[in-house]
């Protein structure tokens, strides 16, 4: 009751409801979300000191009337899209105060490809009854879901056609609730959730050429060392033909002095 008092209250006096419409309510909105931003209890790698994510989560959580936290701890960034989980889709339906809660009804032979869910609720307002689309196993097994590896279609049959048959209730009734795709319908379509935008900063980087002018860069060449020149080699002097041996010198000693030497 203090709730839907509180609600009432920010309903009847705009300027005290949180929002992108009004000066007064976009305040409050970064007054709440800077709150969360310091937070511990916020995944941390997604909303920790990110005041901008936190702001956009808060405003979509007073849209749906669920607490912020709840929103915060359920959305996957997909290509920075959100995506929920089938819990809180199936939670935000129920709780929205528009709809009776979620049932299902089976339709064909368990064990067989004709096994399937169909979700059903009832609009409270007009009492009109609602009805999904029926998930089989032989959709399951047309769309692909079926055989993808790790599947758990394979292993928990039943509780994958409540999800599915669920959320198609929802995107079928309330579109304004879903406000995207299920983590489930994400990873059945090949598609992987990442709760931070630098995992999907990190898994596309590099991906693509950027083509980048090159500067012309003026490189100075250092100066070379002055080499020394080699002293130039003696060229090779061709054999010349031997000179004729001198004839040999007199040994002018007394005993080979002439005759007219010795002569008193």
């Amino acid at each position: 009751m203090e709730t839907t008092r509180q609600n009432n209250a920010m309903t009847q006096n705009p300027a005290a409801s949180v929002g992108f419409d009004t000066i007064s309510g976009f305040e409050a909105l970064q007054r709440i979300a800077n709150m969360f931003s310091q937070s511990t209890l916020v995944p941390q790698q997604a909303f920790a000191g990110n005041i901008g994510n936190c702001a956009i989560a808060v405003e979509m959580a007073h849209r749906l009337n669920m607490s912020p936290i709840m929103v915060m701890q359920n959305m996957y960034i997909v290509y920075g899209r959100p995506a929920w989980s089938s819990q809180f889709m199936i939670a935000a339906f129920n709780s929205c105060g528009r709809f009776e809660p979620i049932h299902y009804e089976t339709v064909g032979k368990k064990g067989t490809d004709s096994y399937g869910m169909k979700a059903m609720s009832a609009d409270l307002r007009t009492g009109v009854v609602l009805e999904g689309p029926v998930v089989d196993i032989q959709m399951a097994k047309d769309e692909g879901w079926y055989q993808k590896k790790g599947s758990k279609w394979q292993t928990m049959p039943d509780l994958m056609l409540r999800y599915r048959s669920a959320t198609f209730l929802i995107r079928t009734t309330a579109p304004e609730i879903s406000m995207g795709l299920t983590k489930d319908e994400v990873e059945d379509i090949g598609e992987k959730t990442v709760d931070i935008p630098a995992e999907e900063i990190k898994q596309h980087a590099n991906k693509k050429t950027i083509d980048v002018k090159a500067e012309h860069v003026e490189v100075k060449e250092e100066p070379k060392a002055v080499e020394q020149k080699a002293a130039p080699k003696k060229s090779v002097q061709k054999d010349k033909p031997a000179e004729p041996a001198k004839p040999a010198q007199a040994d002018e000693s007394e005993e080979d002095e002439p005759d007219w030497m010795l002569q008193s």
